[in-house]
């Protein structure tokens, strides 16, 4: 099976590099808004492949592009298909647009989103060969490539080697990704290290820098240091965005609800909309204090106001609505993140499942189980099938029974 897969990859991967430079029969194509959405739903690895070698030539969206490639290098990713992700990258040089810088800087983070920083570094040394542009924005594209492989020392490294390499200085955001490793890192003092010398040289240091530290400090418990960076950050005039007070309110969402509420109400009071992530954290702490009914009352709110809700509204409120044994409910808010398409973890929905099986609701558990196992990969699937058998789940012919059709 796994040798067919890669016949299937290779085959995919010589479309796309032949496609690279010509356009594709229109009946075969599709734009690349389409295939953004059918990747955000597509996990098994060579359908992700094959949505994205039939998108469109045509296609104009750098971001729907950028996004799409990116979807599908984690699907690779995810199944440890490393040669088959060096393969779609070198691929994706022979497009005409390899001397844009920006598309350039795809195939960085492409690289990077599958922890293959070795592999960024190469792709960064070959831009003048490759006839592209260089400035800070691949440099910082390659530094947040290291972020997100999770090398944070190299970060570093390629920070103070790169500019002195090539001739340049970085900027603002530069700084900003190497003040994320270190927080990363566990080290927020280093990163305020660099601040200083942001200060020094008449860099910027923008609200998102100093956030990183907030949120870094506060997680390591060092709150007296956190609140003494947020005067500092005002004091400079760096205002606090949303992102800033949504790094206090979960700091404060481990107390009590009221305090969560008068720092969303002194938010407003800044002249800033509290968003999806300020309320989850309000709905999180009213969970957290045993009242449920509170808690529902800002989910609901947040479904009729317009926000868009994540996938850690849902898994919040299921969770505690299992604690509390009310299954029903749970199912419900289950029903309502498929619609949005933010189902939670397996974790999450098999506490769920036996207590739907508890309360002699099998047709929705089974219900549930279909969904799901639409949705994922074949791995996903597989742990569901093992759900099933212990909880009876099954035909006798082993298979899943055919009665509950799916949400």
């Amino acid at each position: 099976m796994k040798n067919l897969s890669s016949q299937i990859s290779r085959r995919l991967l010589r479309h796309l590099s032949t496609t690279a430079t010509t356009a594709a029969a229109p009946s075969s194509t599709i734009t690349i808004h389409k295939a953004k959405h059918k990747l955000q739903k597509e996990h098994v690895p060579d359908k992700a492949l094959e949505i994205y070698s039939s998108v469109s030539s045509n296609s104009t969206s750098p971001l729907s592009s950028r996004y799409a490639k990116q979807l599908t290098v984690q699907r690779l990713a995810k199944s440890r298909r490393f040669d088959d992700i060096e393969t779609l990258i070198e691929s994706l040089k022979n497009d005409p647009k390899i001397t844009q810088e920006p598309y350039f800087c795809t195939l960085i983070r492409c690289y990077g989103k599958a922890g293959m920083f070795d592999h960024a570094i190469k792709l960064y040394d070959q831009m003048e060969e490759l006839g592209t542009p260089r400035s800070c924005l691949s440099f910082n594209a390659l530094l947040a490539a290291g972020n997100n492989s999770r090398v944070f020392d190299r970060v570093h490294q390629v920070f103070d080697e790169m500019p002195e390499k090539y001739g340049f200085d970085p900027d603002k955001i530069s700084y900003g990704i190497l003040v994320k490793a270190c927080c990363e890192k566990g080290e927020p003092e280093m990163g305020l290290k660099i601040i200083e010398e942001m200060d020094g040289k008449g860099v910027e240091v923008t609200a998102v820098t100093f956030t990183t530290v907030l949120d870094s400090l506060y997680r390591i418990g060092k709150v007296d240091e956190a609140e003494r960076v947020w005067g500092e950050m005002v004091e400079k005039g760096c205002v606090p965005d949303v992102a800033a007070w949504n790094v206090k309110i979960g700091h404060a969402h481990a107390g009590e609800p009221e305090g969560v509420m008068g720092l969303i109400v002194e938010m407003e009071g800044a002249g800033l909309k509290p968003d999806t992530i300020s309320y989850n954290y309000l709905l999180a702490c009213y969970c957290r204090n045993d009242r449920l009914d509170e808690a529902m009352k800002v989910y609901e709110d947040l479904a009729k106001g317009g926000f868009r809700l994540k996938v850690a509204t849902f898994r919040t409120l299921i969770s505690y609505l299992c604690k509390k044994e009310d299954y029903a409910k749970g199912y419900d808010v289950f029903k309502r993140s498929v619609f949005h398409n933010k189902i939670p973890d397996f974790g999450t929905l098999k506490v769920l499942v036996e207590g739907l099986v508890k309360k002699k609701r099998k047709k929705d558990a089974k219900g549930l189980i279909r969904t799901v196992k639409k949705r994922f990969p074949p791995s996903f699937t597989n742990a569901w099938k093992k759900v099933e058998a212990e909880l009876g789940l099954l035909n006798e012919e082993g298979s899943a029974n055919d009665d509950a059709p799916a949400v």
